[in-house]
C-alpha cells in the first residue's frame, strides 16, 4: 500500500475538525418573565401589598380600576354556579324539599334522569317524578351537602341555598342557586388566603361580587363557573370568621364607572404593572376602567418575577410551538408590548418562513404563567482551530546557546496549546451589537467568570476557552447551554 497523498491528508484534517467543532454544540430556548395571570384590573398580590402599608379598600379598588367609585346594589340576586356536569346522577343530603315535596334532612337522595323528568330516588325506590329542573332546599340558614367531587376540586361540599338538578345528555347537571351575598362568602377564600389583611379581603369581596352582577355564562341555567373560568367558588367549607367579615362590611357594594357597576377582572400577580384589557384579551375593546398602572407592592408574590428560567431544546421548542412553526424553529421575535410590558404580538421564526402569534398564543403553548415573558435563543458551540498547527519555528541560535533545531520546552508548549485552544462560539438572538458578555467556567457548584467578551454583530460571539473545563456564555440575565472543553 503506498503513502497517503497531501490532498486526502489535508481532506481528513478537515473532517476530523469538523466532527470535533460539532461533537459540542448545543441550542436553547431560553424563557425569562414576570408576574401571574391575564394581568388585567386587580391584582391580589398587590391588593395584599397595598393593605399592609395601610391602603384601605376603597383606595385599593380605586387604583386598580381607573376612575371609578363605589356604588351600592338595591337587591340581593340569586346566582347558579355549575358545580357537577353530566354525572349519571346528582346525590344530596341535607335537604328539606325537593321540587315542593317535602324530604328528610337526615337522608341521602338521587336524582337521575328517568320517565317524563327526574326521578327522586331513596335508596333504590322511587319516590316522585318531577319536570325540571329539580330544585333542592337547603333548610334556613343550613346547606346541603353534594355528594363526590365538584368544581374545582371539592369533595363532599357543603352549599347554601339550593341544588338544582337539569338534565344533561343522558346525565344531569348540579348547580348550585344561591343569593349574592352567600355566593361571595364562598368566594373570597377561594381567591385569596383568609388571613390576609381585612381591607385585602373587603377589595377581594367587592370585586368578586361585582364580577358576578357584571357577567353570566348565559344559557344551560347557570351563571357562574366554579372555578377560574369565572371565580373560584367552594361553597360554604370556604367560609371563614374573616372572609365572612369582609363580605358583611362590604355588603351590597359594587365598583362603578359612570355610575354603573363594571366587570372587575382579578388575577394572582402583576409582575409590577398591570396591563390594558386590549392588550392581554388581545382584540378586545379597550375599557377606560381597566387600564395598565403601577403596581409597586405585588412583590411578595413568589412569582413576581420568575425565579428559574425556563430551558427548552430547539425540538422541544418547536413541538411546544406545533402549528406555529414553519420548518426548523429558530427563534420568536416579539414586535409589539403592552404597558407592562407584556407581550401583544410576536412573530415565531422557522428556517421556512414566519407565523403571526400573540401573547396569550404563546402562554398556552409554552404553559407559562403570564404573558410578561422574555423569549432567547442562544447556541454554543465548541470549535478547534480552522487550520492545522503550523509548526513551529527554531530558536536562533547564539554563541552561548547552540541551535538544537527547537524552541525552549514550555515555550514551545504554550505556542502549541495557544494555536490548539478551542474556541466556544455561539449567538444570542435578540442581543444588541457590543453588548459586554462573560464566559463562566464551573467551578465545583458554583460558575466563576473565565473571560470577558463582547456580542458581535446578529448576536454573534467567539471567545477562546482558557483550557479544559465546562463553560457557558452569560449575556445580561440569560446563561447559555454548558458545553465541555477537553
Amino acid at each position: 500500500m503506498g503513502k497517503p497523498s497531501l490532498v486526502l491528508l489535508a481532506a481528513l484534517m478537515v473532517l476530523l475538525l469538523t466532527l470535533a467543532s460539532r461533537a459540542q454544540a448545543a441550542s436553547q430556548l431560553v424563557i425569562r418573565g414576570a408576574g401571574f395571570g391575564h394581568g388585567i384590573g386587580m391584582s391580589q398580590y398587590g391588593a395584599y401589598g397595598y393593605a399592609l402599608h395601610g391602603e384601605d379598600y376603597r383606595f385599593i379598588l380605586g387604583h386598580y380600576y381607573t376612575g371609578t367609585s363605589l356604588g351600592s346594589l338595591d337587591s340581593n340576586p340569586d346566582v347558579r354556579v355549575l358545580l357537577q356536569t353530566g354525572r349519571r346522577s346528582a346525590v344530596i343530603t341535607g335537604a328539606q324539599t325537593a321540587g315542593g315535596q317535602p324530604l328528610d334532612v337526615t337522608k341521602t337522595y338521587t336524582v337521575t334522569q328517568g320517565g317524563d323528568g327526574l326521578v327522586v330516588k331513596d335508596g333504590d325506590k322511587a319516590l316522585f317524578t318531577s319536570v325540571p329542573p329539580m330544585r333542592l332546599e337547603a333548610p334556613p340558614n343550613g346547606t346541603v351537602l353534594l355528594k363526590g367531587t365538584s368544581t374545582p376540586g371539592v369533595r363532599n361540599g357543603l352549599y347554601r341555598g339550593a341544588i338544582e338538578v337539569r338534565p344533561s345528555g343522558s346525565g344531569v347537571n348540579a348547580i348550585n342557586a344561591l343569593d349574592l351575598e352567600d355566593y361571595v362568602r364562598g368566594v373570597v377564600s377561594g381567591e385569596s388566603p383568609s388571613t390576609w389583611p381585612a381591607e385585602a379581603l373587603k377589595a377581594q369581596a367587592v370585586a368578586a361580587r361585582t364580577y358576578a352582577v357584571t357577567t353570566s355564562k348565559g344559557g344551560d341555567g347557570f351563571d357562574q363557573y366554579a372555578d377560574e373560568r369565572s371565580q373560584v367558588y367552594k361553597g360554604a367549607l370556604a367560609e371563614f370568621p374573616s372572609t365572612d367579615a369582609a363580605v358583611a362590611a362590604t355588603r351590597g357594594e359594587v365598583v362603578t364607572f359612570l355610575g354603573r357597576p363594571v366587570t372587575t377582572y382579578f388575577f394572582s400577580t402583576s409582575g409590577g404593572h398591570t396591563e390594558n384589557i386590549e392588550n392581554s384579551f388581545v382584540g378586545s375593546q379597550p375599557q377606560p376602567w381597566l387600564k395598565g398602572v403601577d403596581d409597586p407592592y405585588d412583590n411578595a408574590s413568589p412569582k413576581h418575577v420568575w425565579a428559574i428560567p425556563i430551558r427548552l431544546t430547539m425540538t422541544q421548542a418547536k413541538k411546544a410551538l406545533g402549528r406555529f412553526v414553519l420548518g426548523r424553529f429558530k427563534r420568536i421575535k416579539v414586535i409589539q408590548r403592552g404597558t407592562s410590558p407584556r407581550v401583544v404580538r410576536a412573530v415565531v421564526m422557522g428556517t421556512k418562513g414566519t407565523v403571526a402569534v400573540t401573547g396569550p398564543q404563546l402562554r398556552q403553548a409554552f404553559g407559562l404563567w403570564d404573558t410578561w415573558a422574555y423569549f432567547t435563543s442562544v447556541s454554543s458551540s465548541v470549535q478547534k482551530p480552522a487550520t492545522p498547527p503550523a509548526a513551529v519555528p527554531p530558536a536562533p541560535s547564539t554563541p552561548s546557546t547552540p541551535s538544537t533545531g527547537g524552541t525552549a520546552p514550555g515555550a514551545r508548549a504554550a505556542a502549541v496549546a495557544a494555536r490548539r485552544a478551542a474556541i466556544i462560539a455561539g449567538s444570542f438572538e435578540p442581543a444588541r451589537p457590543g453588548t459586554w458578555a462573560k464566559l463562566e467556567v464551573r467551578d465545583g457548584p458554583t460558575w466563576r467568570t473565565a473571560a470577558d467578551l463582547t456580542i458581535g454583530s446578529g448576536g454573534r460571539y467567539s471567545v477562546r476557552a482558557p483550557g479544559p473545563g465546562v463553560y457557558r456564555v452569560v449575556l445580561g440575565p440569560v446563561a447559555g447551554p454548558e458545553v465541555r472543553v477537553g
